[in-house]
C-alpha cells in the first residue's frame, strides 16, 4: 500500500487508497477482508471457516487494487469480515448480522442484545459509509463527477448449481453505467457476462450502491446523480486478467 495515497480510519473498519486520484471511477470493496477483531474471537466458528465465502469475497480486494492502479482510481474497502456485520446490507435487514452462514450456525451472533448490535453498527457500518460519503462529497466539491463501482466475487457453483458466468454486472433502474460495463465486458473474447446474474438488486446485495447513489442525487452534488454498478467476479477462474478486461470502464463514465 502506498502510504502517501492511503489512509485508514481509527476504528479500523475501513481503508482508503488513492483518495485524491483523478479517475471518474470510485471503487468500493465491501467484503474485502475476513478479519475478525480480537474481541469477537472466532464467533464460535473454526479457523478455516474464515476462508470460506460467507466470511468475505476472496480475490475481490486484489482485483480492486489492480483496477485502482490501472485506472488511477480511488478505492474504499472494508477491513472487517461480513460475519461481524455486513456493510452491504441495511441495518434493518435480517442478514445484516447473520446467525447462520451457508447452513453453519454462528454462535457469536446468536441472541445479540440491542446494545451489541448498535455497537457493531457504530464501529463498522457507520465509519465505512461515512468514508464513502465524505470521499464522494469532496470530489463533488472539486467539480469531479463520480461513477461508483463495487467489486465482489462469487463462487463457481452454489448448492450444486453451476454458475456459467465469468463475471456479472448488477445495476438497478439507472442503467447508464451498467449497460456500458456489460457492453465493454462482452467485447472481451470468451468472457461470459451475467446481466444481474448471479445476483440482482432484488437480492438485497445493492445497499452500498443504492445508498450513496441516492444521497448524491438528493443532495444535488451531482446534477445527474452518481452512476453506479456492482461487478461480481467468479473465483478462482480468470482473476488474473480481470483488471485488463475491466479497465476500459474508466472511459465509459464521462458524461
Amino acid at each position: 500500500m502506498d502510504k502517501a495515497s492511503s489512509t485508514r480510519a481509527p476504528e479500523g473498519a475501513v481503508a482508503i487508497e488513492r483518495a485524491e486520484a483523478p479517475s471518474p471511477v470510485v471503487l468500493v470493496c465491501d467484503h474485502a477482508s475476513n478479519h475478525l477483531p480480537a474481541r469477537y474471537g472466532l464467533l464460535g466458528l473454526r479457523a478455516d471457516d474464515l476462508f470460506k465465502h460467507f466470511a468475505w469475497d476472496p480475490g475481490a480486494l486484489a482485483i480492486s487494487r489492480r483496477l485502482s492502479a490501472l485506472m488511477d482510481a480511488p478505492l474504499i474497502y472494508g477491513c472487517i469480515s461480513r460475519l461481524v456485520l455486513d456493510v452491504n446490507r441495511d441495518l434493518s435487514d435480517v442478514d445484516s448480522i447473520v446467525e447462520t452462514a451457508d447452513g453453519a450456525i454462528v454462535p457469536g451472533n446468536s441472541g445479540l442484545t440491542a446494545g451489541e448490535r448498535e455497537r457493531r453498527a457504530a464501529e463498522i457500518y457507520a465509519p465505512y459509509h461515512v468514508a464513502v460519503e465524505d470521499l464522494l462529497a469532496k470530489r463533488a466539491q472539486r467539480g469531479r463527477r463520480s461513477a461508483l463501482v463495487a467489486i465482489h466475487s462469487f463462487a463457481p457453483s452454489l448448492q450444486e448449481a453451476v454458475r456459467p458466468w465469468h463475471c456479472g454486472v448488477i445495476f438497478a433502474s439507472d442503467s447508464r453505467l451498467g449497460e456500458a460495463l456489460v457492453k465493454g465486458l462482452q467485447d472481451q473474447d470468451g468472457l461470459v457476462v451475467g446481466v444481474n446474474q448471479p445476483y440482482a438488486p432484488s437480492d438485497r446485495v445493492y445497499h452500498t450502491m443504492s445508498r450513496h447513489g441516492r444521497r448524491l442525487w438528493d443532495s444535488g452534488r451531482n446534477d445527474r446523480g452518481a452512476k453506479r454498478s456492482s461487478l461480481e467476479r467468479r473465483r478462482p477462474e480468470g482473476l488474473g486478467h480481470a483488471p485488463c478486461a475491466l479497465a476500459p470502464i474508466s472511459g465509459a463514465n464521462e458524461p
